[in-house]
């Protein structure tokens, strides 16, 4: 449904967009994530027709449509800001972009009725934007966008105004709506956990290059950078050097340890960074048996992949507790366990093999 070949844009000297492709399929929700300034916006407004591409061509529904205004695009816009006329009502804003196409009024008023439905706020078509709630002017906006039956909806961090609850709730309405119409949608959004909810796929943007494109669960489970894998979830990284392979696993010395962990292609020997998660790092006392010969040690565990430690703080978080562990590496990483320590407790530190990735250093 979209497709963006070799798409450069600069301002300047700054390249915000440098030869970004990627496609996204009928029915399909896209996000762009990234951090400010990656140039997911900027790849947004290429798509929009508000700035114009320096190199490369952008399609929708098979037309090419670099060079077309805005306005001869069939896009649905979603704001930020929500961006309603405060004079009109629910249903004025809804029906203001049909009566702009110049939509018969017998159709605009069912169209409008439809789409304020839709959101479910049909009853409260005759409020003003000052009497609802951000919520609600948020499906207002929703609907507005989808009135008109574009062929694409944008979204352009539609949610950030709104309070933690809110945008929860929100989130589920969004994607249950993309769904259940097969709307094709663009989301661009900061928030990985918005991304990782609501997308079909993910493009994760960084200094104006798609870093990784794929599933949430691809980009979560196998980020194939430092970059990737810090930016989304919680991330622990440990500094080593590739020494070899062990069957289907590479070798890592990290300090006077040796860390078995899943392999990447993008490097075969050097510096590396060794990748886990808070949550798949084990801790027991300090002094344990090693996790081989644990009888409750998880399935592929390996006396390589265990540090000694120290705990040097500690956060409760209900149900479980966040630990800074300095290992005997030095490194410093995350832990989040159910298990209980205490400030300065000695530990033991073990995760599996197949929970680890090699990284290539950071650029």
């Amino acid at each position: 449904m979209i497709e963006f070949r070799d798409v450069t844009k600069r301002y300047g000297t700054l390249v915000a967009n440098d030869h970004v492709s990627f496609t996204v399929e009928r029915g399909e929700m896209l996000t762009l994530l990234g951090p400010s300034g990656c140039g997911k916006t900027t790849a947004l407004r290429c798509l929009t027709g508000y700035s114009r591409p320096d190199e490369g061509r952008i399609f929708i529904d098979g037309r090419d449509v670099t060079d077309l205004p805005t306005y001869k695009r069939n896009l649905g816009m979603v704001f930020q800001n929500f961006a309603l006329f405060p004079h009109m009502t629910a249903f004025g804003n809804v029906e203001f972009p049909l009566k702009v196409r110049s939509v018969p009024t017998a159709e605009r008023k069912e169209r409008a009725e439809a789409a304020l439905r839709m959101v479910r706020l049909d009853q409260l078509a005759t409020r003003f934007p000052r009497q609802m709630s951000g919520g609600q002017q948020q499906r207002v906006g929703l609907a507005r966008a989808l009135a008109y039956e574009p062929s694409v909806l944008l979204l352009d961090e539609p949610l950030s105004n709104l309070d933690a609850k809110l945008r929860e709730e929100m989130r589920f309405e969004i994607k249950e709506l993309q769904a259940r119409f097969g709307i094709t949608a663009v989301y661009v959004t900061h928030d990985q956990s918005e991304a990782l909810a609501l997308s079909d796929r993910v493009a994760v943007m960084n200094a104006g290059v798609v870093e990784q494109l794929g599933t949430p669960e691809e980009i979560y489970e196998a980020p194939r950078s430092a970059f990737v894998a810090d930016f989304i979830g919680l991330s622990n990284f440990l500094s080593g050097r590739l020494v070899g392979r062990d069957g289907e696993l590479s070798r890592v010395e990290v300090g006077e340890r040796t860390v078995l962990a899943r392999p990447n292609d993008a490097v075969s020997t050097g510096d590396v960074l060794v990748f886990v998660r808070p949550n798949d790092i084990h801790l027991s006392a300090a002094g344990d048996a090693s996790a081989a010969a644990r009888s409750d040690a998880p399935v592929g565990s390996a006396p390589e992949n265990e540090f000694d430690g120290t705990v040097e703080q500690v956060t409760y978080l209900g149900d479980r507790m966040d630990y800074r562990v300095r290992l005997e590496s030095g490194d410093v990483v995350r832990v989040q366990s159910e298990a209980r320590f205490g400030e300065g407790a000695g530990i033991r530190a073990r995760f599996r093999p197949d929970h680890a990735r090699v990284m290539p250093p950071r650029r």
